[in-house]
């Protein structure tokens, strides 16, 4: 399967993946057209489209599929964490959060999540500051010959201007690229894990504590040298159909529970050992010195990061092991 989708699409479908709960502003603005068209007189032909009651047929409603993704327990004589392996994009119709995710949820004093979302002036600054080139050098003027080809070709088949995404550092088009081609795929980080836990979250009045800043996580990409950047661009935009048979493979996983066969597809797909250091080892071991640390205080805690820091050679419950804490696979 890994070869099928080939180690490049992966990579950049991983780091999009990473950064998609940063973008949604920024996807709604890449998606909009430069200039409304006016409002069209209705033709009177399209009168004969509508039901007998004069009014526009709706489209039947999607069921939801139940899944059942993975779900683990840490716990002493007074302290329970869970972990929850999270999917930042998903479709609307799943229905994941019920049966165990629901009552460990309900269960927790606290929810602890990668990032807590910063107010949208603050996370319009700092995409400004990190994400656009100060030099004032345009985007594709640092692509030539095929790259700048694949480029265009990729921002046409988005229905989007080649010089919509100028402004951008390399990296910030890359992952932006990806994921607006998944929002035109259904996916939305608004009905991502950690949209639907913090909604939840905040309605039941639970502290929510976030293990990592905006600034540090848009810093993992903006600290990339140019060249490594510019690869990641031209890779995505030559695999843009790639993307939502991954993701639909990744779900399919993930709402499964096969946390082995998630890993497999998602990290070890990461073949840069640069950033497989910084997007998951670094961050892992951060989060189990994080997650020892509150095991010495009583009380229930649910901590929600992406699924694939739960799974592969350096996942959270593998370093908690080696801190003498055992996490077990709660079983539906």
């Amino acid at each position: 399967m890994l070869l099928t989708y080939g180690m490049k699409s992966i990579q950049l479908l991983r780091t999009a993946l990473f950064a998609s709960a940063l973008f949604t502003g920024n996807i709604a603005m890449a998606q909009s057209a430069p200039d409304a068209a006016p409002d069209a007189a209705i033709d009177p032909a399209s009168l004969n489209e509508l039901n007998p009651v004069g009014q526009a047929a709706l489209p039947l409603p999607t069921p939801t599929v139940d899944v059942d993704p993975a779900l683990w327990v840490v716990k002493d004589k007074d302290t329970t964490i869970y972990l929850f392996g999270t999917v930042h994009i998903l479709k609307p119709n799943l229905g994941w959060f019920d049966d165990a995710v629901k009552t460990a949820f309900d269960a927790s004093d606290s929810l602890v999540l990668e990032l807590v979302q910063p107010p949208a002036d603050k996370i319009q600054a700092l995409f400004v500051d990190l994400a656009i080139d100060k030099s004032g050098k345009t985007l594709r003027s640092k692509l030539s010959g095929d790259d700048l080809v694949k480029y265009d070709a990729a921002m046409t088949k988005l229905g989007m201007p080649v010089a919509q995404f100028d402004p951008f550092d390399p990296w910030a088009a890359a992952v932006t690229l990806q994921l607006v081609s998944l929002s035109k795929d259904g996916f939305d980080p608004g009905s991502g894990a950690e949209s639907v836990i913090t909604s939840a979250a905040t309605a039941a009045k639970k502290e929510i504590i976030g293990l990592e800043t905006m600034e540090y996580q848009l810093g993992i990409f903006d600290s990339l040298p140019e060249d490594k950047q510019i690869r990641f661009l031209i890779d995505g935009s030559s695999d843009l159909d790639k993307g939502k048979e991954i993701m639909d493979s990744l779900v399919s996983k993930w709402g499964s529970g096969d946390i082995d066969g998630l890993a497999k597809l998602m990290n070890e797909g990461l073949t840069d050992p640069v950033l497989y250091d910084r997007l998951l080892t670094q961050r892992n071991a951060n989060w189990t010195k994080w997650i020892k640390e509150r095991m010495t205080k009583p009380g229930t805690v649910f901590v929600a990061v992406g699924a694939g820091h739960l799974g592969g050679k350096t996942s959270v419950q593998k370093l908690l092991k080696k801190q003498k804490l055992k996490a077990k696979r709660v079983k539906y």
